[in-house]
């Protein structure tokens, strides 16, 4: 169900405009509910290589506002977003770790230096498109999945600085997509049957090895059996991730079975990229991992004792159930109830207790218990130590 929007507050709620349909019916939502509402379009992203929409996209924003009959502002974060997000995002490629740029975009770009530049637009409330609820109770916000569980955007949001939070409403996160256009299309806006945006945030549409080809310098080196057997050359430990099936290119080996390879693990200090065959092998698989930059969305639910709640490692995957235990002020040990495959050092993990989001942290090292530290050929502690992930 739908849950209320606020009263309307005296001034203004800018509503951060994508040029999509989720930001409109945003947009919709709140003028229709009395707020006063304004439109801002941002662009973190400049590039003239046919893949950046920027310049399309603003003329959708340009002509929903004109049908809701709102002002439409205009700002460029390229510099700022270059140096809080691609530039961490292409060092830690570079180390062989996967981080996800999203959370980083949103908790410095979208809720940061934007939010910041909304406030000085005179913006009382800020608002966006993302698929996620909050309730504004108590001295905290509390962020709350959406409705349209394929939608659900919270594990992007973990690490937003709770002032934001405080400030900020999602009016489409408790409705379906399918609703969404409906209404869109009901009150006349042009982009109610724009497709969806897909792809990180700033690469967008572009072939994913391509770009990052481009910023990145990458070595070849071997790509290894679990066995420590050569079985083929990779790009560069950059451009493959963890659970990765397409583009090995080591299919047909001989003595090897018929069966699709996978990306189990990167071996920095010997530039090796380590491949199985079956997608549930034990090198796959971590039923732990630790935890760095944990940020509590209420710091009352930081547990000073083992606490069972649930977590994502990664989106538009399934709660799985844990245990969670600190060892410091932002640093966390993770105990999965199951093992869980492809869990990525350096990408971002989401706590929740029932609908409840609360907060977030990185990946640090994963573990599996029930690999041994003399298991014959690449051995746990060389897969999953520090220096090989």
């Amino acid at each position: 169900m739908q849950k209320p929007l606020p009263n309307p507050p005296d001034g203004t709620v800018i509503v951060g405009m994508s040029g999509g349909v989720d930001s409109a019916v945003a947009a919709l939502l709140l003028r229709d509910a009395g707020y006063s509402v304004q439109g801002l379009f941002m662009s973190n992203w400049e590039d003239d290589d046919g893949y950046c929409t920027t310049a399309s996209d603003f003329q959708d924003a340009r002509r929903v506002c004109d049908a809701l009959g709102i002002a439409l502002h205009r700002v460029s974060f390229a510099e700022q977003y270059r140096e809080r997000v691609f530039s961490h995002f292409l060092r830690e490629y570079a180390a062989g770790r996967t981080p996800n740029p999203d959370v980083l975009c949103n908790r410095e770009i979208k809720f940061g230096v934007c939010f910041d530049y909304m406030q000085r637009l005179g913006a009382a409330w800020i608002a966006t498109g993302h698929y996620a609820q909050i309730r504004h109770t108590g001295s905290y916000p509390e962020l709350l999945k959406a409705v349209d569980a394929a939608k659900d955007q919270s594990y992007f949001l973990h690490s937003v600085a709770v002032p934001a939070l405080s400030k900020t409403l999602f009016p489409i996160g408790g409705l379906q997509k399918a609703q969404v256009r409906r209404m869109a299309h009901a009150a006349g806006l042009p982009v109610f049957d724009k497709p969806d945006s897909t792809g990180i945030c700033f690469i967008g549409e572009r072939p994913f090895q391509e770009f990052l080809s481009r910023h990145l310098r990458t070595e070849p080196g071997p790509i290894e059996t679990a066995e420590g057997t050569v079985i083929g050359e990779h790009r560069g430990l950059a451009l493959y991730t963890l659970g990765q099936r397409s583009g090995l290119r080591v299919g047909g080996r001989a003595g090897a079975a018929a069966a699709p390879w996978y990306v189990a693990d990167k071996i920095t200090a010997r530039n090796a990229l380590i491949v199985v065959q079956d997608q549930s092998h034990p090198l796959l698989l971590s039923d732990a991992f630790d935890v760095e930059q944990m940020h509590w969305i209420n710091p009352h639910d930081a547990p000073d004792f083992p606490a069972e709640c649930m977590v994502k490692t990664r989106y538009r995957q399934s709660d799985l159930n844990c245990s969670i235990a600190g060892s410091g002020a932002q640093h966390w040990h993770v105990t999965l109830n199951r093992p869980a495959r492809a869990v990525t050092p350096d990408d971002s993990r989401s706590h929740y207790r029932g609908e409840r989001c609360l907060g977030g942290g990185i990946i640090a090292q994963r573990f599996n218990s029930v690999l041994a530290p003399d298991a014959p050929g690449i051995t746990y502690n060389s897969l999953f130590s520090a220096e090989g992930s």
